[in-house]
């Protein structure tokens, strides 16, 4: 299969929209960015329509175009007939002037391959016999067969599709010519490098628009209707049906859009529910004009139905009918090379995710899938990773917060906007003498705790930290922080009891405050001892200065 579709790593954000719309689940996410999975991908190109980050891209053709264009060869233009909805009512005539300033050799409506188309399926159906006929004209439809429901190629139209048969006609006519195919669809680029020289290069609607402007080249609405045109029905859903004159009436005519509508009615087949039918199926919702490059992506669906409508004519176009073998195509069995996992395996996955018993499968669809049980088999494939499941996340950051919020030391409690307690955990509880959460849940802050500190908050939505306060009621001293969240516009109180603490340092003060007592009453009592010892010296030291001076005169008078 051909690389049609890529991505922009840079830009893929986890939302996974892509998976979630692709109606295989041919994606695989690793390393928080999605692939495509090409074995398993039928080019829908819903991921590229969905996609908000425009992550996924479409291969641009324009170069190769080119390149064909500077050949010398002829280049004709095969035009897909939802043009006249894409570009507002520009009719071919306008559109072949457009496209031969920017060099083509000339332009012509894929309808007129169409119109080869649904003949050969009215002969089918007239002279083959056969019990049940699936339309061959959507490339992805065809890749759904061949890869997801084999059992049923056999009732798939081994015709080509439109876009085939008329560039095929194209080369038959002009000598040497090249095709290129212009339309709203990303299959047809696969189905291109498929077409073994059939379809030379393929561009979309987008491609060309981005083309037309570079070279300053207008577009003019004038859709002029020719009664000879009635296979321009074949991009609206049914239209295939709508350009059949020769309808077997032992047939049942159905016409489906959209892939999951086209799966139920390929199992409804698979199961032997539908016979003598011919069934016309669409990958795209509104068949081709909802196509994912619709510059518009279908915004104006009933206006570009109405739109083609008008231009269609009702009568077929005037074609050369190829011989039956001219038109014959062969579709393959494609093997997607995906190994289903046994059921021990898959029980292994679902507790990956915290999945361990059924009641835990909520099957919400979050992650993209339809069911846990399909998710988990995408895990054991390497598609997905058990973290893209929301609930498995939202529990297990839950789990984590609760086990955070249980365990620590510190009183938390968080109110709402109106200052009511939404949340308070154990060891706020301890700290207020509260014995149940249910007691305060829902109760004004007021009923516990003195509310000013959360009305300052509230009023300037400035953040209070390590206030000091007393709780009176509780006998308890705290370290109060107030901080609000302006994303969840809720105040979380934090409470740290530092009653002991408090306790210690009274006990610290006391101590130092009795040391002092002590030191003051020492010195004091050392003071008088100095005194007394001074009084004694002094009246000691003039008892021996009287005693010495008598015995100096006494030693003189001799």
């Amino acid at each position: 299969m051909a690389n049609c579709l890529t991505f922009k790593k840079s830009n893929c954000k986890n939302c996974y929209k892509c998976i979630r719309h692709c109606p295989v689940k041919a994606i695989r996410f690793s390393a928080n960015q999605a692939h495509i999975i090409g074995s398993e991908c039928i080019l829908c190109g819903r991921c590229f329509a969905v996609c908000p980050q425009n992550a996924k891209q479409i291969v641009d053709g324009t170069e190769k175009v080119k390149v064909l264009l500077q050949s010398g060869d002829p280049v004709v233009v095969s035009l897909a007939p939802s043009f006249v909805a894409n570009y507002d009512g520009v009719g071919i005539e306008n559109m072949r002037s457009a496209l031969k300033k920017l060099g083509f050799y000339d332009a012509e409506e894929t309808a007129l391959g169409a119109t080869m188309v649904k003949t050969e399926y009215e002969r089918m159906l007239n002279e083959d016999g056969r019990d049940i006929i699936i339309s061959s004209c959507c490339h992805s439809i065809n890749l759904l067969i061949q890869k997801y429901f084999p059992s049923l190629l056999m009732y798939l139209a081994d015709v080509m599709s439109p876009m085939q048969a008329h560039c095929a006609d194209i080369k038959k006519r002009i000598p040497n010519a090249k095709t290129v195919f212009i339309g709203p669809c990303v299959a047809k680029k696969d189905e291109a490098e498929l077409s073994e020289g059939i379809v030379d290069a393929v561009l979309t609607f987008e491609e060309l628009t981005a083309w037309l402007k570079a070279e300053r080249i207008q577009l003019i609405p004038e859709a002029k209707r020719e009664e000879k045109s009635r296979a321009r029905f074949f991009p609206t859903t049914g239209g295939i049906l709508k350009t059949m004159t020769r309808k077997n009436p032992d047939y049942s005519y159905i016409a489906l859009d959209g892939v999951e509508n086209c799966m139920a009615a390929l199992r409804d087949i698979e199961a032997g529910k539908i016979h003598k039918c011919f069934l016309e199926l669409s990958a795209c919702h509104g068949s081709c004009i909802g196509g994912p490059v619709m510059e518009r992506h279908n915004q104006m669906s009933v206006k570009d139905y109405i739109t083609v409508t008008n231009y269609a004519g009702t009568e077929d176009f005037p074609v050369e009918q190829p011989d039956t073998m001219e038109l014959r195509k062969h579709f393959a069995y494609i093997d997607r090379q995906q190994v289903m996992p046994s059921e021990e395996e898959i029980r292994a996955a679902l507790r990956q995710m915290g999945k361990i018993w059924p009641a835990d499968e909520l099957d919400c669809g979050s992650c993209g899938y339809n069911s846990c049980r399909e998710k988990a088999i995408a895990i054991i494939q390497g598609k997905a990773e058990p973290s893209m499941c929301l609930p498995y996340l939202k529990n297990k950051a839950e789990n984590f917060s609760d086990t955070i919020v249980r365990n620590t030391p510190n009183g938390l409690i968080v109110l709402n906007e109106n200052l009511e307690v939404q949340q308070i955990n154990a060891a706020a509880r301890k700290i207020m003498n509260i014995r149940a959460e249910s007691d305060v849940l829902g109760e004004h802050v007021e009923r516990i705790l003195d509310p000013a500190v959360f009305e300052s908050v509230r009023k300037n939505l400035r953040s209070v930290h390590d206030l000091r306060v007393y709780l009176s009621e509780y006998k308890k001293y705290v370290e109060q922080t107030v901080v609000f969240d302006r994303d969840s516009r809720m105040f979380i109180g934090i409470l740290r009891d530092v009653t002991d603490e408090e306790a210690e340092k009274e006990r610290k003060e006391q101590i130092s405050r009795q040391t002092v007592e002590v030191a003051d009453r020492v010195v004091e009592k050392q003071m008088r001892i100095v005194q007394e010892i001074a009084s004694l010296l002094g009246e000691t030291a003039a008892e021996t200065k009287i005693a010495l001076t008598k015995l100096k005169e006494s030693i003189v008078d001799e």
